[in-house]
């Protein structure tokens, strides 16, 4: 496991935490603005200088104040990658790609630079300036280069951040690719819960300089004392295997551990393992099996906790589907008039289903 302790103040911000994660995957780093996202990934990175630190890397110390050791940013194995793509405008993007290369040589080569120009698909891309290029395209060049540095670590600051949303829609399946074919640590900084929910197997959540919640994904997004993702995002994820497909329809059935749903035909192979995520407000509550209704996603369920929401006319509720969790978010009226309480099994529709991953 890689691991930082630091403690770090600024004017009337301070941030102080303990965290750990492994050696591979995205680590996603969830806050709103204000929270210390990107204070911490400076304070890795050696950009800023806490009070109290120490950072450990792949088994390899980059800070220590006890034994007042400090490895400069220049020296650090690391890979950043910006909100924007920070080319540099007067090189090409094979120019820049070679700029990468200088901070490279002399760590081992994990992989090579025609790798990481194949792995991102900018090969086409390499004569051309950075002002020819599209938002998307300029953040994999930047991605790209950062590969090159051959870092223990990559840190990823809101990368899509600056892009709208069809871009953000052409970047994630590259941010995808990295994540499953490099065996590599990213701290991978966002507000964006859609983005968690695609990319991360692990994730923090910062609230005012402090950890709230670390641990799965999937652990996270289910807590509801209190909840760790606010308003209208706030859901859980479910990992299944696509089982059937219905050309008729145009539907697919993926089954999970506790049940199975019907979703949008994307063309996936059968077998394929995929990420889904229900959001708490498509997750209505029955008392009885419902009939002739057109919402056709029908699940069996016992209700595990209750809490009160952001507002005071609804509840969260987090039940159980076999060994998988769901969240439904109800008024306080539903919940006294169904008499619904703790322990009650009951039936779950599910309006919609999204296929994140």
């Amino acid at each position: 496991m890689n691991r930082v302790q630091l403690q770090f103040q600024r004017n009337q911000f301070a941030l102080q935490l303990d965290v750990q994660w492994p050696e591979q995957g995205i680590t996603v780093i969830l806050g709103a603005s204000g929270s210390g996202k990107t204070s911490l990934l400076r304070c890795v990175a050696g950009l800023e200088r806490p009070q109290r630190a120490r950072i450990e890397i792949g088994g390899v110390l980059w800070q220590d104040d006890q034994q007042a050791l400090f490895v400069p940013t220049w020296q650090r194995a690391l890979g950043y990658v910006f909100q924007e793509s920070s080319l540099l405008p007067h090189l090409t993007v094979q120019q820049n790609l070679a700029y990468g290369l200088q901070r490279a040589s002399a760590r081992p080569q994990v992989h090579s630079l025609a790798q990481a120009i194949e792995l991102l698909g900018i090969g086409h891309l390499l004569a051309r300036s950075p002002g020819a290029l599209s938002g998307g395209e300029r953040q994999r060049v930047a991605l790209a280069r950062a590969l090159a540095s051959q870092p223990r670590l990559l840190l990823l600051d809101e990368p899509m951040a600056s892009l709208d949303a069809a871009r953000r829609q052409e970047i994630l399946p590259w941010l995808e690719k990295m994540r499953d074919e490099l065996h590599l640590p990213m701290l991978y900084v966002t507000h964006a819960a859609d983005e968690a929910a695609r990319l991360g197997a692990h994730m923090w959540v910062l609230e005012q300089g402090q950890v709230k919640a670390q641990g799965a994904v999937t652990e996270v997004f289910a807590n509801i004392h209190p909840p760790l993702v606010a308003g209208q995002d706030l859901g859980a994820l479910l990992h299944g295997r696509l089982v059937e497909r219905h050309s008729d329809w145009h539907l697919c059935r993926v089954a999970f551990e506790g049940g199975e749903l019907w979703m949008r035909d994307s063309g996936l192979a059968l077998g394929q393992a995929v990420r889904m995520r229900l959001l708490a407000k498509d997750v209505s509550i029955a008392t009885v099996a419902p009939q002739h209704t057109s919402i056709q996603n029908l699940l069996s369920a016992v209700i595990e906790a209750v809490a009160s929401d952001e507002h005071p006319s609804q509840v969260l509720v987090r039940l159980r589907v076999g060994p998988s969790v769901v969240l439904s978010r109800i008024t306080q009226r539903a919940w006294a008039t169904l008499g619904l309480h703790v322990g009650q099994p009951v039936y779950l529709q599910v309006k919609s289903v999204a296929l994140v991953a």
